[in-house]
Order: C-alpha cells, then structure tokens, then sequence
C-alpha cells in the first residue's frame, strides 16, 4: 500500500515538473511584464541576425539596448556573426524552419532572398504599422523594391568616399582656406593631385592607399565605370550574359591600373585602412564606415569629401544594410508588426547609426539636427542620391569574388587591364551557365 501511495506521489511530481518545464520554455518566448495599469502583458520576443563587426557591431548593440529599454512589449535579442558564413548560415536556417525573426541583409545580397521566397513581402505587413515608404531617400529605396513591393527596410547606404590627412595636404600646399583639397577637374586633375602628393612627401607615406588584394580596386574600378556617359553595364537585358568587356569598361579600368603603375597607390599594401589610421597615407578610397573609426585615431587630423568625380557625372559604388524578415510558416502577424515595428524604430534613430559613418536612409533623418550636429558625415551625405549599385543578379554576391581575384592579377602586374576584363567576363559567363 505504502509502494503505490510512493508511486502517485511520484507521478504527480513528474506531472508537475513537466508542466513547469512547459511553461518555462514558453515564458522563453514570451515574458509577462506589468503594465503601467498594473495589467499583465506579455512580451514579443525577436531574434535579430546581424553580420557586424567592429564599430557597426557596437552601435547596433547600443541601438538595441536603447530600444528595449523603450519598448517593453518587444524584447530584441541580437545574434551577431561574421560575414564569411552569415549568409549561408542563414539561409541553412531558413530552409530548416530556424530562421530568426530579423534579419540584416546587403542590397546586393537581396535579389536570391526575394527570388527563392526566403523573405516576406512587406506591402501589407507595413501599412500596419504605418511605415512611410515616401520618407526614405528615393535612389536607396527604389534598391529594395521589387515588382512594386517592398522587401526590406533600407537601414542606410555605404558608399565610397575620400578620407584625407590634413597634415600631409597642407604640406604639399593642397588644401584651401576652408582645409578642403584642391583637386583640379577630370582624371587627369585627380592624378597631378596625387603625384604631387607623391612628390612632396616622405617615401614610406603613401599618397594614396589601397591594399593590392581584396575588393577595393573593384569598388574604384566600378565607380568609375560608372561615371562615364553610357557606362555601367554590366549583364545583357536578359542577365544571361556579362558584357562589361567594353571600352567604357577598359577606360576605367586603365585608370586604375595606372595609379598602380605609376606608384600613385604603393604595391604590396595589405591594410590600408590601417595605414591611413597610424598616419601613413595622404588619401585613402574606401566606405563611409571608416568614419568612425578614424575619429578614434587620436594623432590622425583628417578630413573627408565624397568620391571625386573624374569623368562624365557624379557616381560611386554602394550598398546598403537593410532589414528584412526571413519567411516563417509559423510566424504569427503579431511577431512581424513587432519585427517591422523595431525596424521603423531603427530608422527613425538613424542619427544613431550614422555615428558608424553610414548615411540614414530617411531623409528627415538626414536633414535633422542630431545627424548634423555629427561631424563629417554631412559632407558626403548627398552621395545616398547617385549611388551606383551592383546589378541585381541572384549570383552577385559571388560573380564580385571573380572579379576580385582577376583585379588582383592586374594589380600584382600578371595581366593587363584589357586581360583583365577578358578572363573575367569569360569566368563570370561560365558561372552563369552552370
């Protein structure tokens, strides 16, 4: 008798333990919190990728801890990564049903999470919320907008600008009264601009840095293909086929190989940023992100102005970060507007954000005092009007890796610019084929 009153107890325990088990795992997902009534409410609970590092990755954490303080009905949870694996780890995570609530996605990366149905359309999700789609800056908008729809909220745009060291310019006699550089027009301007530089300064500064690896000279290369009049292509009407192995192209191209050629940009740079940081480099091209950074350099006295226009028109490489939600069979309404709603939020802080160096993608935003009253940025903030994204291709994100490794080839002196396009159209239709 004694051993079957010890069994119930001990199922009813179990049965206990069980239920305390459900209800913890649910309170995981959904915490009850006080309202001011004394009511009890619960909590939406998002997860948020993000594939940030060093200063990008410290001011999203501070726009999320502001934001959850703010808003105690929605809990942001943010799961950083490294970007050499986000975007396969993401969308490993959306194929098995684990995707996050949130994600942060590169325009260039868009065109295969909008084609493959791996984000959800924010047309409707948005007019619940009462997000303003007019408010954004019109050139970084048309960047997320499919067949008339939405699919991410554009976070910013990234682009290409000209940071400078004051100290190096002033000593070769090229800055005005108002400490801008002097740069006489056209690429022939920008290039007696740098060999001056050159020509005053001490052989280990570099008048210009740009590491002779990686994606930079691509970057260049594709701003100024793009200045040119009737440049810029890059597929056929169908992208079935590169074509950007044109004189337009080459044009460009060369340009830049001659920087290389002529030591305007030192060979064998590994790190430029880093260079332009310790005070070794007079110029340096590359992201707006750099801002930040260098304003953390204590000994660095710099300056920055959008990327020179060296032939036809105002344009340059960018991108954007943008928000999107993954798709989630099980997803409920509630959880989107909670998404779309932090995202709004987002955007409408984007004075926080532009402290990275990015530049807001609301333009409210970017004519307020918070964003102005940040130094630098307002200088290069019209750049958002005229940049030059890449094409919308499913495989962009990869075909640019061809790019790089052929640009490489050019700039270690292996091939010629017009080698150079030649093996990557080649390379990039090979991928389009298969």
């Amino acid at each position: 008798m004694q051993t079957k009153k010890r069994g119930a107890q001990w199922l009813i325990y179990m049965f206990i333990g069980l239920l305390i088990a459900a209800l913890t795992s649910c309170a995981s997902k959904e915490t009850e919190v006080p309202s001011e009534d004394g009511a009890v409410a619960s909590t939406v609970r998002l997860e948020f990728w993000t594939p940030f590092s060093g200063g990008d990755n410290q001011f999203m954490t501070e726009m999320v801890n502001r934001f959850n303080r703010e808003n105690k009905a929605i809990e942001v949870v943010q799961v950083n990564s490294r970007l050499d694996d986000y975007y396969s780890r993401l969308k490993t995570a959306i194929m098995s049903g684990n995707a996050p609530d949130l994600a942060i996605l590169h325009q260039t990366s868009l065109p295969q999470f909008v084609q493959n149905g791996y984000i959800e359309k924010l047309t409707e999700p948005a007019k619940q919320i009462e997000l303003d789609w007019t408010g954004f800056n019109k050139n970084i908008l048309d960047s997320i907008v499919y067949d008339g729809n939405p699919y991410a909220v554009p976070l910013d745009t990234h682009a290409l600008v000209m940071y400078y060291n004051k100290s190096f310019l002033r000593q070769a006699g090229l800055l005005d009264a108002s400490d801008k550089p002097l740069i006489n027009i056209g690429a022939e301007g920008f290039t007696a601009f740098l060999q001056k530089l050159k020509d005053s300064l001490p052989p280990n500064i570099a008048p210009m840095a740009q590491p002779s690896t990686r994606i930079d000279s691509v970057w260049l290369w594709w701003s100024l293909y793009n200045q040119i009049n009737g440049g810029g292509a890059f597929y056929n009407e169908q992208s079935t086929e590169a074509i950007f192995n044109n004189p337009k192209a080459l044009k460009a191209l060369n340009y830049v190989d001659q920087l290389y050629k002529k030591q305007l940009i030192p060979p064998n740079i590994n790190d430029s940023f880093k260079l332009f940081y310790d005070g070794e480099a007079a110029v340096l091209i590359t992201g707006m992100w750099g801002t930040g950074a260098f304003e953390k350099a204590p000994a660095l006295d710099f300056g920055v102005i959008p990327m020179p226009v060296l032939f036809d028109k105002a344009a340059v490489w960018g991108d954007s970060h943008t928000m999107a939600i993954p798709t989630k069979h099980a997803m409920t309404d509630e959880k989107k507007r909670a998404a779309l709603t932090f995202a709004k939020w987002c955007v409408e802080h984007g004075a926080m954000w532009a402290e990275a160096g990015h530049v807001p993608s609301m333009t409210k935003v970017v004519a307020s005092e918070p964003f102005n009253s940040l130094n630098y940025r307002s200088a290069y903030a019209a750049t958002a009007n005229y940049v030059a994204y890449w094409p919308r291709h499913i495989r962009q994100w990869s075909i640019v890796e061809v790019l790089i490794q052929e640009f490489e080839k050019m700039n270690y002196s292996q091939q010629t610019p017009e080698q150079t396009l030649q093996a990557a159209v080649k390379r990039v239709n090979n991928e389009l084929k298969k």
